[in-house]
């Protein structure tokens, strides 16, 4: 197999494993509070220092225009998860922060999602395994 081929063999694969997963950790999100997208949001914020972000670079972080992450993030700050504020190093942008609120509802959400994770990937990888394909993947990212 050429290189090309492998490269694109290995691409599918690890696309239709990522569909395959996602499919599955979406139908057991618990939704009672707040959406896979919210959730996913929330939980770049979360990672940051301060539990804050600007809002192009959480732009970065997410499979979502820029048009729907903005709504996202307007409809958590109307539900007093997020605070939005004006970037002081550029007027024209603006700045995210999980609110105590939100942190606290992301927590609840994020324990019953990890459990989903366990389940699907925990269950069907070893340690080491799990391990060797989280490298695999930040290299992958890496390369951007």
């Amino acid at each position: 197999m050429s290189d090309r081929a492998l490269a694109v063999a290995t691409w599918e694969s690890l696309f239709r494993a990522q569909v395959a997963v996602m499919r599955t950790l979406a139908t057991e999100f618990p939704t009672q509070e707040i959406s896979f997208n919210e959730y996913d949001v929330m939980f770049n914020v979360s990672r940051e220092p301060g539990r804050r972000l600007r809002l192009r670079e959480l732009n970065k972080h997410v499979l979502l225009t820029q048009p729907s992450v903005s709504r996202l993030v307007d409809r958590l700050v109307a539900l007093g998860f997020l605070e939005k504020i004006a970037d002081p190093e550029d007027g024209r942008g603006a700045i995210v922060l999980l609110t105590d609120a939100g942190y606290n509802a992301y927590r609840r959400v994020a324990v019953q999602h990890a459990e989903s994770i366990r389940r699907r990937v925990g269950s069907v990888l070893d340690s080491d395994e799990m391990t060797h394909l989280a490298q695999l993947c930040d290299k992958l990212q890496a390369a951007e």
